[in-house]
């Protein structure tokens, strides 16, 4: 029986370094077991997310997205609606890479994140849902992220990550002017009122920074939700300190932190709010968020992760009460054996 890869690679990434390597990357995948294949991305709107629906429809095993962000959220979005969904392998070749830092995955040499695939590691991973689009690391709306969009993409290429940082510099001086009245509606809670910004993670990784959800758990089925509602540079300069803190800005009463498994966003005054997926445009509000628990496995560097935040494998109502009752079993018999007397 045949295994199959599809390594899905955009070739303008990484200045082309991917390109130079996509010989090593399909001998890494045969060397892994799989029969590999390629394909190059063009610049037909969603060419890889319509050739990762192709692949999986055709019963291929492995998907290997070879990209930036925008590649990867592009490859989640061909397969996140079917039923069989195939794996995913992620080589980075982008500017902030978020997803595979989460993942423990190379970021600097295409071939050694290939061979992350031949340690035969997976982790079963949260795909959020945005009316009909998915997102794999943030879902984003309000002024503050309407700097992604501003960045051209040369500088993107060329910066990396200091482009966005300088672009939120240029535009923090109009944030007063800028707060949008939100309806935003969550589990347990809602809140409505001007706020600069909100964002829905999956991951600890925004922004190439691991401090904005310091207590993220991978594939919990949950949402970190952060709610930004302070509006003047001051306190948005204090709440980036408090970020490179060790995280503390949860705590400050500019922000509303929660976990959720689903969220409403829309704006009370019929304020046009364009919602970022990814990195990317992905339409205005009215959103509606769903978390789809451990919805699609990926190939990581398990090794790596560190042990509080990896998932929980997702066993089902009836599997876990079996998993608890076998666990109150353990800790009885435990507990025997340690008041049982010992015999001299």
């Amino acid at each position: 029986m045949r295994v199959r890869a599809r390594l899905i690679y955009n070739p303008t990434a990484g200045h082309e370094t991917l390109l130079r390597s996509v010989g090593q990357i399909l001998n890494i995948l045969e060397k892994a077991g799989y029969e590999a294949s390629a394909f190059q991305t063009t610049k037909e709107p969603n060419s890889a997310a319509k050739e990762a629906r192709r692949a999986a429809k055709e019963g291929f095993d492995l998907i290997v997205a070879a990209g930036g962000d925008g590649t990867l959220n592009e490859v989640v979005n061909g397969i996140a609606g079917l039923k069989k969904r195939p794996k995913v392998g992620i080589i980075p070749a982008g500017t902030t890479n978020d997803y595979a830092r989460a993942l423990k995955i190379p970021r600097e040499d295409p071939v050694e994140a290939a061979k992350i695939i031949l340690k035969k590691q997976t982790i079963k991973l949260d795909v959020g849902q945005a009316n009909d689009a998915y997102f794999i690391n943030i879902a984003a709306g309000g002024f503050m992220t309407e700097l992604t969009y501003e960045v051209p993409s040369q500088f993107k290429s060329i910066l990396g990550y200091l482009a966005y940082v300088m672009k939120g510099a240029e535009m923090l001086p109009k944030m007063r002017a800028k707060a949008t009245q939100m309806h935003l509606e969550y589990d347990g809670g809602s809140y409505d009122g001007p706020a600069s910004m909100f964002f829905l993670a999956l991951t600890n990784s925004v922004g190439g920074m691991e401090q904005i959800v310091p207590d993220a758990s991978l594939g919990d089925g949950h949402f970190s939700l952060i709610i930004v509602k302070a509006a003047n540079v001051a306190e948005m300069i204090k709440l980036l300190a408090l970020v490179l803190n060790g995280g503390k800005h949860v705590d400050d009463p500019n922000i509303i932190y929660v976990k959720t498994k689903k969220l409403v966003a829309k704006t009370k005054n019929g304020e046009r709010m364009m919602i970022n997926l990814d990195g990317e445009y992905g339409g205005d509000a009215p959103v509606r968020f769903k978390n789809l628990k451990q919805h699609i496995e990926f190939f990581a560097d398990v090794d790596a992760i560190p042990a509080e935040i990896m998932p929980v494998e997702d066993y089902g109502e009836d599997g876990k009460r079996l998993v608890e009752n076998l666990e109150d079993q353990v800790a009885a018999t435990d507990l025997a054996a340690s008041e049982t007397p010992k015999v001299e």
